[in-house]
């Protein structure tokens, strides 16, 4: 891989193993589409997504790009009376990512974290590298060197 981002520079380092993935030549933009263009199942593939909670803080949700997350389920594994997605031109200024290359890792701020409860099943799993066209593929026994979560089933059924 010819590009470093800062995904990348954290996790080595941290001395955390991954693998980089690049998807620059295709028009990819949904999560299955990104899946398709790495070659994997929409089950490894995940998204992150930004939340803003009743109270005003942000949490921040990790999923397999096929599914929607649940807002019920999520607002109570936060302990929040409910949640909503923050508007995309929100994104930026609060994470430094833009919509497409949000990655859980090296955000502005570290907000609470909670990943799906699926990606205990899978050896590695993939996420945004923090710029659109790149992702990692990381265990999630290696990330939670780097990255505090916790896990919880977050999809609707």
């Amino acid at each position: 891989m010819d590009e470093k981002t800062n995904v990348m520079r954290l996790l080595e380092q941290n001395r955390i193993t991954y693998k980089s993935h690049r998807y620059t030549n295709t028009d990819a933009v949904s999560g299955p589409e990104v899946a398709q263009a790495l070659g994997q199942t929409s089950e490894k593939v995940f998204k992150t997504l930004v939340t803003v909670g009743k109270s005003g803080g942000y949490f921040v949700f990790l999923i397999p790009v096929n599914h929607e997350l649940d807002l019920k389920k999520a607002a109570k594994i936060v302990k929040e009376k409910s949640i909503e997605m923050i508007k995309v031109k929100d994104l930026l200024p609060l994470t430094g990512y833009v919509h497409g290359g949000c990655s859980p890792i090296g955000m502005k701020k570290v907000f609470p974290t909670a990943i799906d409860n699926s990606a205990e099943t899978l050896d590695t799993f993939y996420f945004s590298a923090g710029k659109i066209g790149y992702q990692v593929e990381v265990a999630l026994s290696d990330l939670s060197k780097i990255l505090r979560f916790q896990l919880a089933e977050l999809t609707i059924d």
